[in-house]
C-alpha cells in the first residue's frame, strides 16, 4: 500500500451503459489497489432506490469493491443520486459512508470534501427539492413504498429533471462564486474536492486556494490523485 489517496465522482453506473462499468472495474481492480484510500464523492450509481433493490447488473462491481476494502479505505459520499445507499449495501461493498462537509490534512493542506451540488446555489429550485428529498420523513416515507412504485417516481422524477434543466442556462446548474469563497472560508481550507458539475477542472483563487472539480465518467475514467511527493494530480481526458 502507498500513500496515494484517490478520488472520484459521477460514474453514473447504469445497466444501459456497460462501458462505464467495465472501466470502473478496471479501475478499482488495477489503479486502486494500491492505494490507501479510495473516495467515492456521489453519484456511483446513475439511481439508487434502496438497499433492497437487487440490482443483478452491479453484481460484479460490488464485489469488486469488497474485495478492494480488504487492502485500501474505501469511503462513499452520497450525490443527488444514490443518497438512498444505506448500511446494507455499504456492507456488501466494503464501504464507510461519510456525510460532507469531510474535513481532510494531507501534506500542509486543508482539504474539504463535498459532492458539490450545495455550492449550485444559483439553481433556486433544486436546492428546494434537494432539501426535500434529504429530509430523514421523505426518504423513510419513500423507502416504505414497494420497489416497483420506486422505480415509476424516480422515471417520472428523471423527466420532471431533464424538462427542468432544458430550460436553465448552464451557469445555474454550476458553482457559485460566493459560495465557493464562502465554503474555503467557512472551513479554512485550502483546497476544495467535488463533482457533481460534469465540468472537470483546477480553478484557482486567492490566498492560496485551489479548486479541484471531479468529471463525470463518459465513459473514460476521471480522478484525483494525491500523493506526498507530487501532491494533487487530475487525470481527465477533457482537461
Amino acid at each position: 500500500m502507498t500513500d496515494e489517496y484517490l478520488f472520484i465522482s459521477d460514474c453514473h453506473l447504469d445497466s444501459e451503459k456497460p462501458a462505464i462499468s467495465a472501466n470502473l472495474i478496471e479501475f478499482l481492480r488495477e489503479r486502486a489497489a494500491s492505494a490507501r484510500c479510495l473516495y467515492i464523492l456521489g453519484d456511483l450509481f446513475e439511481v439508487w432506490l434502496g438497499d433492497d433493490d437487487p440490482a443483478p447488473a452491479h453484481g460484479e462491481l460490488i464485489e469488486t469493491l469488497f474485495n478492494l476494502s480488504k487492502n485500501t479505505h474505501l469511503y462513499f459520499l452520497a450525490g443527488n443520486r444514490d443518497f438512498l445507499l444505506g448500511d446494507d449495501l455499504a456492507r456488501r461493498a466494503g464501504l464507510e459512508i461519510i456525510a460532507e462537509p469531510v474535513l481532510l490534512n494531507l501534506g500542509h493542506q486543508g482539504i474539504v470534501l463535498l459532492h458539490g451540488d450545495l455550492l449550485c446555489t444559483d439553481d433556486h429550485d433544486y436546492q428546494t427539492f434537494r432539501k426535500t428529498v434529504r429530509s430523514p420523513k421523505w426518504q423513510t416515507d419513500f423507502l416504505q413504498k414497494p420497489l416497483i412504485e420506486r422505480q415509476e417516481i424516480a422515471i417520472d422524477l428523471r423527466s420532471e429533471s431533464i424538462a427542468s434543466k432544458a430550460l436553465k442556462k448552464m451557469e445555474i446548474m454550476d458553482a457559485n462564486r460566493d459560495a465557493i469563497v464562502s465554503c474555503f472560508e467557512k472551513h479554512d481550507v485550502e483546497v476544495i474536492i467535488h463533482g457533481h458539475t460534469h465540468r472537470p477542472g483546477i480553478h484557482l483563487y486567492p490566498h492560496a486556494r485551489t479548486r479541484y472539480v471531479l468529471g463525470d465518467w463518459n465513459p473514460e475514467p476521471s480522478y484525483l490523485s494525491w500523493r506526498g511527493a507530487t501532491g494533487f494530480v487530475l487525470q481527465d481526458p477533457r482537461v
